[in-house]
């Protein structure tokens, strides 16, 4: 069969029949006979040389091939939805440009990455959507965003053709908030014996480097916070409540946004940020923007 034989009409009939469980009630929501659907999903299946649902009591269900066929299904539909509403639009609304960001990822250093996209010569609408790395990576998958910016690089899945795209490495340093700056002013990094210490949660990569800094130079600070949301943990630095990690290279953006000044920079612990994207023929032009000069605007 080649690729434009396949009658996307019947594709959908199958789609309904796979979400209804049943012919009947597939018909009733296409406004369709049951034998025409009936006769149509025949000829789909006949097409593709498989069964793709198999009786069981009263109800159908999808046969192996027809969840591998399922999947491909919703993802054209999503796709075809998605066409409509861009076809739809006012010619003068901005393009769509849907961005995931990973709740690791510090706000200050989403802003960067994507404030260029905002002016011309893209002048895009930004749709940004925060949530968990995986999540995100599925909404890529999925054809819901457009890009995927995360502190880690896209695991590698048969199943997932997704490419990764290093945006930027910075060495990480350690900020005081108004009410703990004279507490550490000198003897770095000797002062850090008991500090208090904001770190991101458990099992993130920033936070096993900075226990291997602090192990390699025999320091014991005191870890009173450890977060998920990289802005919650700025906000308790903020207030003084401990010294936290952010990018050296930033620390204008850091004493305007939280008040906060460097007390020095943990030499060997950085940070990374990957642009990540789905293989497709025509990519949207933001992405290779933001790749472009994601290094130039991390730094100042």
């Amino acid at each position: 069969m080649k690729p434009d034989d396949l009658n996307f009409r019947h594709l959908l009939y199958f789609w309904a029949v796979a979400k209804e469980g049943s012919i009947s009630r597939a018909g009733e929501r296409l406004g369709l006979s049951v034998q025409t659907i009936s006769t149509q999903l025949g000829q789909l299946e006949r097409q593709l040389g498989q069964a793709l649902l198999a009786p069981q009591g009263r109800s159908l269900v999808l046969t192996e091939a027809g969840r591998r066929v399922l999947v491909y299904a919703e993802q054209i539909f999503q796709l075809g939805e998605k066409l409509r509403q861009e076809l739809a639009e006012n010619q003068i609304t901005r393009p769509r440009f849907a961005v995931g960001v990973t709740d690791a990822v510090p706000k200050l250093v989403a802003f960067r990455l994507l404030e260029s996209v905002l002016l011309p010569p893209l002048s895009v609408r930004l749709e940004c959507i925060e949530g968990d790395f995986e999540h995100l990576l599925g909404e890529l998958a999925l054809n819901q965003l457009d890009l995927v910016i995360a502190d880690q690089s896209a695991p590698h899945r048969a199943n997932l053709k997704l490419h990764s795209h290093l945006l930027a490495n910075v060495e990480i340093a350690l900020y005081a908030g108004a009410a703990l700056q004279g507490n550490f002013a000198a003897d770095f990094p000797q002062c850090l014996n008991g500090a208090p210490l904001l770190l991101p949660a458990r099992g993130d990569p920033l936070h096993s480097a900075i226990d291997a800094w602090f192990a390699a130079h025999d320091l014991r600070p005191l870890v009173v916070g450890e977060f998920t949301d990289s802005a919650l943990l700025k906000t308790f630095g903020r207030a003084g409540q401990g010294l936290f990690p952010a990018p050296a290279g930033m620390h204008e953006d850091i004493a305007a946004q939280f008040g906060a000044v460097p007390v020095g920079t943990l030499q060997g612990v950085s940070e990374s940020w990957y642009a990540i994207s789905t293989h497709r023929r025509v990519q949207h032009p933001a992405i290779a923007l933001i790749q472009a000069a994601g290094v130039e605007r991390m730094v100042d």
